[in-house]
């Protein structure tokens, strides 16, 4: 089984801690964006060979390690709508950042306008809805720690105002699996 994918996204990330976790066999393909995305039906990373079967979405791919470890992929509702949240965000934020490479951004686009303001009200409901309680490392709170972690690095996001934010993010980096999956030092 080998996945293909950057050591800076937060969507490897988040496959890479599922395969680890699970104790699959799996290797890391990592390499030029450009060469790797088009070995992807959607040009984009990660995606998962494994046999016969190619999945091309982080989604896909969680769901293939959880189950393929025995474990069930998702079996609370809340978990999966912090997910499916945090995704929105997170899209939300890359496609600012890629947008921001050529030269486009909310100054100049309603659209993009739109996306930041999603970024900031997403980031106010993910804190409030993450509250301060005893963490678990569900599949929706490692999502949001991998997307935080990013965000971080690219330095995209300000969760100084959001104490809840910053409390999952100290608390998935307790973690063994989580923290050595983390972005390289040599790349900050």
């Amino acid at each position: 089984m080998k996945l293909y994918g950057s050591v800076t996204s937060p969507f490897v990330r988040h496959c890479r801690i599922a395969l680890t976790q699970g104790k699959l066999d799996w290797d890391f393909v990592t390499g030029n964006f450009d060469e790797l995305t088009s070995q992807s039906p959607v040009f984009k990373l990660p995606y998962l060979v494994a046999g016969d079967r190619l999945l091309s979405d982080s989604s896909s791919i969680l769901k293939f390690a959880r189950e393929s470890a025995g474990r069930e992929f998702f079996p609370d509702i809340d978990d999966y709508d912090l997910f499916c949240t945090t995704n929105t965000v997170a899209d939300s934020v890359v496609n600012l950042f890629l947008m921001e490479e050529d030269g486009l951004t909310p100054d100049n686009s309603p659209y993009l306008g739109r996306q930041a303001r999603r970024i900031l009200s997403g980031l106010s409901a993910l804190d409030a809805r993450v509250g301060s309680a005893d963490y678990v490392l569900t599949d929706g709170i490692l999502r949001l720690a991998c997307f935080l972690g990013w965000a971080l690095f690219r330095c995209r996001v300000d969760i100084s105002p959001h104490a809840n934010l910053q409390s999952v993010l100290e608390f998935a980096d307790r973690d063994p699996v989580f923290a050595s999956t983390a972005i390289p030092e040599e790349l900050r």
